[in-house]
Formats: structure tokens, sequence, C-alpha cells
């Protein structure tokens, strides 16, 4: 492991950031970290063009923390980001990289969480800030003096922030921080509203550019789910069932959460255990050991405690919950394929995280097909299935070895063959649902895929799609794209996207209209064709926005 850590000493950070890059287990610097990293010790402003998965926020983040003052109880360092996971994703790792340093804290601001812990966390000196666009602004709306005290300035996935239309909030952000800040700029693409920014708002940036390596894991058959985030422990229960796996390890982000899940399986009969940053080496070991020779066959872990676990037992990974970063995903499902075995990967996905299984997608150059959840009849299937297997060789010889007691016990209780079989098999499967009903009752779930969300909201979204088209202004023409708010889409997501790709002025786009299923745009009639060329191949939420004018009949 010196050899690898050498790697990043090499860069000149801080002892104590490499102190936490070893008890993590990094290795070898990435392309882009050992590029970046010497560029933002030495204080230049920087456009890194990578994709997500390259290790671009260890690229930043590592640097930061480095030159961040931990005894200055102030806000030092803001990186924003398009969303809340991503914020996330980003806190968590600052959190992580800057375990060995005392008196650094980190917070999280994003929309849907209660203001006020945010700003008191800002005022009482978090050093660094990880922020939406939109929550921040909202918070400079209380206190403009919040960012008064910004040293380094990180926008991560730049174009992701344009195409869901923050522009203008990054404006009043960038006002309200020191001119004389550091800037650094990630981006997986260069359009020209991102040159404008850094032309604007960087000084004579260094631009550094990694080509994204395609990562391949062609032994492992992959699979997605669709779940709703309340119905995950239900979901993993019914994958269980129909799977046939010799060992499985199962992924969550946090050490509750291994504990829980863990719990709820052995509750259920499953020889499970959990395995996170909190148990001590010498139970590791053990539980370990009990999942190569049989004695478990499921351990839910999180990242950092599955680094290193090799076990050729292991047939299926589950990613309970999304993983941070492609990254991770590759290495989570590595755990299966191994030494030129086939494997297993299922990985549930929630609504929200659509976007980050098309990140996975798009870094690993693999398409991870979707399944459906197992339904009442498959799981009662697979369980008779089971019993079958266990009786099978138990036939054989059994009316030989067992003929006589059964006719003595059939004597003694006075119940026929029939009665008595069914009564001992209801013995040896410990009164487990066997039938249909049953099955459904024990285990209810949202049919596959029902999209609960929208059904909830469905009488004013049908009454919003019966709503009559605004009349159109003089010189403009009326565009339709079947994306809607079931995708997610609000109007400043189709503004920024159609703003950034299309080069338009603010005043030339009108009335954007968002309907359940679908928006309608008003654009500028002189001209439309070749702006809807330009627009053919822009994404908006991971989405084709397909914009096509919109016939009125």
């Amino acid at each position: 492991m010196t050899q690898e850590i050498g790697g990043f000493a090499a860069l000149g950070l801080h002892p104590n950031i490499l102190s936490a890059l070893t008890a993590v287990g990094y290795e070898e610097p990435s392309p882009i970290q050992a590029q970046a990293i010497p560029v933002i010790l030495a204080g230049q402003d920087m456009i890194g063009q990578a994709q997500t998965g390259t290790g671009k926020t260890a690229a930043f983040a590592l640097p930061l923390l480095s030159k961040i003052d931990p005894a200055k109880r102030e806000p030092q360092a803001l990186i924003l980001a398009p969303t809340r996971e991503l914020a996330l994703q980003v806190a968590t790792a600052f959190e992580t990289y800057s375990k060995q340093m005392p008196g650094l804290n980190v917070v999280a601001v994003y929309g849907g969480a209660p203001m006020g812990p945010q700003l008191k966390a800002i005022r009482q000196g978090a050093q660094v800030i990880v922020a939406t666009p939109g929550r921040l602004v909202d918070h400079l709306r209380r206190d403009e003096k919040v960012l008064s005290t910004i040293q380094y300035l990180v926008l991560d996935e730049a174009d992701e922030m344009l195409k869901l239309g923050f522009m203008d909030d990054l404006e009043v952000i960038f006002e309200a921080m020191p001119e004389t800040r550091q800037s650094v700029l990630f981006s997986a693409t260069l359009p020209h509203s991102i040159r404008s920014i850094a032309e604007k708002h960087l000084r004579n940036p260094q631009h550094i550019k990694i080509a994204s390596k395609t990562q391949t894991v062609t032994a492992i058959e992959q699979a997605h789910l669709m779940v709703h985030a309340d119905q995950k422990h239900a979901a993993v229960l019914r994958l269980l069932e129909v799977e046939e796996f010799d060992a499985l390890i199962g992924f969550v982000r946090t050490k509750q959460a291994t504990l829980d899940l863990a719990a709820i399986l052995e509750a259920k009969g499953y020889k499970a255990a959990a395995l996170n940053g909190d148990i001590a080496q010498n139970q590791r070991e053990r539980v370990i050991e009990s999942l190569k020779d049989g004695r478990l066959d499921i351990v839910i872990a999180t990242d950092v405690a599955a680094r290193g676990l090799d076990v050729p037992r292991i047939t299926h990974v589950m990613n309970v919950d999304m993983p941070y970063d492609p990254e991770s995903y590759v290495h989570r499902i590595g755990r299966t394929g191994r030494a030129g075995r086939t494997g297993r990967a299922l990985l549930l996905v929630t609504p929200r995280e659509r976007r980050m299984l098309q990140v996975i997608e798009r870094v690993t150059g693999q398409k991870v097909g979707e399944v459906k959840l197992p339904n009442g009849q498959q799981v009662l299937d697979a369980r008779i299935k089971k019993l079958t297997t266990s009786l099978t060789p138990l036939v054989a010889d059994a009316e030989a070895t067992h003929g006589e007691l059964l006719d003595r016990l059939t004597a003694d209780i006075g119940c026929s063959p029939r009665a008595l079989a069914s009564a001992l098999l209801r013995l040896a499967t410990k009164g487990q649902a066997l039938t249909l009903a049953e099955v459904e009752r024990e285990q209810p779930l949202v049919p596959n895929n029902a999209p609960r969300e929208r059904s909830e909201r469905s009488d004013r979204g049908d009454s919003r799609e019966r709503r009559a088209p605004v009349p159109l202004a003089e010189g403009r023409a009326r565009c339709r794209t079947a994306l809607g708010a079931r995708d997610g889409i609000a109007a400043k997501n189709l503004l920024g996207a159609i703003l950034n790709e299309g080069g338009l002025v603010r005043e030339a786009i009108g009335r954007i209209q968002v309907r359940e299923s679908f928006s309608l745009v008003e654009l500028p009639e002189d001209g439309l064709e070749r702006l809807l060329t330009k627009l053919k191949d822009t994404r908006v939420g991971g989405k084709p926005l397909k914009l096509r004018r919109y016939r009125e009949d």
C-alpha cells in the first residue's frame, strides 16, 4: 500500500488527507486526479472536462481540503452541484476525506430539507458548503453575507446545472462571493454557455480534458428494478425468494441500514449478517469466514466495509441502495463473477435515481436491463420448487423406512394418509404461506412499476391534460415535447435546456406549459425549423427533448 499512496503523496497533499486515503484503501490517483490536484493546489483557476465516474470528486476535494484552515470557523469552500443526490454524494466524500482533520465541518444545502438547520450550520462556521444552486439562493435571500468568506468555488457538472435552468441562480451566487476566490469548473461537455461562464468568472483557467474509459463487467449479468424507497425491504424479500443464489452480498449506504436489513433477513430465516465500519476487525474476519464456509449466505455491507472482500461463493450482488457514482457500482458488482465465473447483479432504482442509472450505463458502456418485481405467483412457484427439491431425494426409500410408522400414526390419530402428509408439510415449512392468497397477503407490494406518485395526483393531472392551450402571441409557434411533470420536469428545466443548446436569449422564449405527460413551449416562428434542428440531440433530465411543432386541430 505504501507504493500506491506514494502516488498521492507525490502530488503535495496534506499528510492528514493522505492518512484518510490510506484508511479507505485508495491506491493510484486517476488521470483527472493526477492532473487536477497540482493545478488546484497551486491556486490556479481550472476547467476540468471529465465524465462522472472518472474520480473527479476526489480531484477537487483532496486539494481543497489540503488548503482549507480548520481553525477558521467560517465557510471557505463552496461546491455547487445540479441535484440533491450529487450534493449529498459530494458532501459524503468530503466527510470521508477529512476524517483526520479535527474541527473541519461539511454542510449539505439542498431543497426538500428544512432551511433552519442548514443556515445554522453555515453560521456556526462549516468550512465546506456543498449546495444546489436554487436552495443556496434561498439562503442568500435570508442572509446576503453567507458566502462573503468563500475562497474556493467548484462548479460540479456545470453543463447539467445549465440544462436544469440554474443560469440566473449562478449569477446571483457569483455576485455574493469575493472576486479574489479561486474557481474550478467541471463539465462533461463544453457548450457555448459553459465557455461564456468561464470567460466571465474564471481567471486564465487551465484546461484539463480526460477521455473517459469504458468500464466493462461482461461476466456479470446486470438488471435493475424500479421500486419506491419505502418498499425496498419488501422488494428484497421477494427477490430473495425467486433468485437462485449460493451466497449474496447486499450493498446499502449507511451503517444503520446494514443492521436493519440484516435483522429483517434473520427474522425471515436467512443466514445473514451485517458488515460495516463499526464492526471490529476480528468480528469482520469471522463474518467473512462464515460466508466462505457456508455458515452465512447473505452479508449486508457498506462500500467501505466491503473493500477487499473476495469470496468465490458470491453469485449475486444486490445494490439495495444506489451507489454514489459509477465507479462504486463497478467495484460493488465486481464482488461476483470472479475467476471466470458468471455472476448476477441487481440494482434497486427509485424514481429519483433514474438519472444515476443512465450515468452508470453511459460510463460502463453497458445496458442494465429492467426486470419486474416477482409477483405472488412467482414467489409461490419458487417456494414449491424449493420444497420439491428438498423432498425429492427423500421419497425414494421413504415408504420402506417409514411406511409402517405412517400406518401406525394414521391409525393412532384417526386420519387419512393425505391429512397426515399435509400436517407434516405444515410442520416442515414452519407455517410458510403456500397458497397464492396467503403469499399476497404476506408480502403486499404496489404492482410492478406502478407510478404511485403519479396516480396520487391523477385527478389533477387529468384536468391539466384536458385544459386548452393558451392563445398564441403574434410571431410565435407552439412546440410540444413528450416530457412532462411525470418525468420530474419543471418549466425552468426546459427553459435552461433551450437557452443552453439553442443559443436564444430569454426574451425569445414565450410561455412554457408543463402538463402531466407532455409540455408546450412557445418559440419564435422565424427560423423555427433551424432551431428545432439545433435542439434535436438535446436531453433534459437524461431524456430526449424531441421538440416538434404542435398542430392545434
